[in-house]
């Protein structure tokens, strides 16, 4: 009886600390639902992995974090975010970023060939939101220009589309491991036929604590303009990114699309791309018929000579909509023409004409749901685009402190539904560095929402676009109270 006592408090202990301080208890008698009275707190903690960001000596790269303020969070806590730690937990690398507190961000650097994959932890008060951009600028070479990255936090399955194999793209899977325990990787490639040929892609091991950095073309040597990765985690779990590099466009992150869906978003086109490829590919195996709409400044349009794509099942299909956008804002909508089928989607964008195109990618993207941040944005260099696809909605965005000074500020906009608008974002006061943009749904239905940042020359078109889906700051978490005769059943 009293091992049995001691199990159950201990029980009851670790569900608490995960939870958000949750009182536990069973269902009262009545059969009442407590997940209907459930409470939503801030998490307690969040894991972020930031790929290697350039193997090339020009590459010059900054780290932003920043957490947005959360009503309700632990006012303690602490976030760093460094080189991989050794198998017995001691830190052997000075941290390339260390966060005082909450609602100011703070940025690090690093330059050359070498800079490692990094890992990232925040507790307490530090957790709820936490955002960390990498954006690496490189002067010349293959993938030069502006390349941006999101850190994310580690998972065990990733969709990429708009990857390639092509001579002219150099594209490399990037794996990290948090864990105390190594990882084993599967990654899949599909061409326009299906599953490229490959048994080098199976069972990859990626060490505790570390980074494998895998060059596309040596998993098939099968040349593609377009193909999807399927990173798949048989065990343990690691964070995956696309580093896609071109010799002619420059280069950029493609980050893991939306989770296969019949509807799909992919928010914030910007305006003045030259260039815009739809790459699509459903996992399953059915076909799928979609309608191709562009939520534009002032509603829906269908673009000419693309109203529909036909995706054969386990086939990847690529689709050049030239530029769509027309000089305006613009979404990508992709809904279902009869019976919905599971699709991942992303396109490559291209700014710029001649020897100076820059290219950038947006996958398809969640919605913003409660809050979203952007955490590396610069005077004048940053474009917010919010689109609102089904119903009017009403948004507010606030700006940080800059990290070397600055006071926030806040607007609020009303996106009418079915249209993508380029907001004029808040700047804060007295600005001195980067700053973070914080997005919150205030009413009406799902906005979607990416961020353009641009390089310092302005006769240059470097670019980055990161999608700004819900941060997962909070947690649903049932309303529950003590019931001790547990103990006496």
């Amino acid at each position: 009886m009293k091992r049995t006592t001691l199990s159950l408090f201990a029980g009851a202990t670790a569900l608490a600390a995960i939870s958000g301080f949750a009182a536990v208890s069973t269902p009262d008698a009545t059969g009442a639902d407590t997940a209907q009275s459930a409470a939503r707190l801030p998490v307690e903690r969040t894991s972020l992995l930031c790929p290697a960001p350039s193997t090339s000596d020009l590459a010059e790269t900054s780290y932003t974090s920043f957490t947005p303020v959360t009503k309700g969070a632990d006012e303690k806590g602490r976030a760093t975010l460094a080189a991989g730690t050794p198998e017995d937990g001691k830190k052997t690398d000075k941290p390339v970023v260390q966060p005082e507190a909450p609602g100011t961000p703070v940025t690090g650097s690093t330059s050359g060939a070498d800079a490692p994959a990094l890992v990232g932890t925040a507790e307490g008060g530090h957790a709820p939101g936490w955002t960390v951009q990498q954006t690496t600028e490189v002067a010349a070479g293959t993938g030069r220009g502006l390349q941006g990255v999101n850190c994310t936090a580690p998972d065990t399955e990733f969709w990429f589309p708009g990857a390639s194999t092509a001579t002219d793209r150099t594209d490399y899977v990037h794996l990290t491991n948090p864990d105390d325990s190594a990882a084993v990787v599967d990654i899949e490639l599909y061409g326009k036929d299906g599953a490229l040929k490959s048994t080098v892609g199976e069972g990859i091991t990626v060490p505790p604590h570390a980074s494998e950095s895998l060059l596309l073309s040596t998993l098939s040597d099968v040349e593609q303009t377009d193909v999807t990765v399927h990173v798949g985690v048989r065990s343990g779990r690691v964070g995956a990114a696309v580093q896609a590099l071109d010799d002619t466009t420059g280069g950029d992150w493609l980050t893991a699309a939306a989770d296969p869906a019949g509807e799909l978003v992919l928010p914030g086109i910007p305006k003045d791309a030259t260039a815009v490829r739809l790459v699509l590919f459903t996992p399953g195996g059915t076909d799928a018929d979609l309608k191709v709409r562009l939520a534009s400044p002032t509603g829906s349009i269908t673009p000419a000579g693309h109203e529909t794509v036909h995706v054969k099942a386990g086939m990847t299909t690529g689709v050049d909509l030239g530029e769509v956008t027309r000089g305006e804002a613009g979404s990508l909508v992709l809904t279902p023409t009869g019976g919905s089928v599971p699709v991942v989607a992303a396109v490559r964008v291209v700014r710029g004409k001649g020897g100076e195109q820059e290219s950038a990618f947006i996958p398809a993207a969640d919605p913003v749901g409660a809050r979203a941040t952007s955490a590396d944005n610069r005077a004048k260099r940053t474009t917010l685009s919010l689109a609102a696809i089904t119903e009017t909605a009403k948004v507010e965005v606030t700006a940080s402190a800059g990290t070397e000074g600055g006071t926030t500020a806040t607007k609020t906009y009303t996106i009418k539904g079915g249209t993508t608008q380029n907001v004029e974002a808040p700047v804060p006061a007295g600005l001195k560095g980067a700053y973070a943009l914080t997005v919150e749904t205030v009413s009406g239905g799902p906005v979607y929402a990416s961020r353009t940042l641009t390089g310092e020359d302005d006769d240059v078109a470097s670019f980055t676009v990161q999608t700004l889906p819900d941060d997962r700051g909070t947690v649903s978490v049932p309303n529950a109270d003590e019931d001790l005769s547990v103990l006496q059943r």
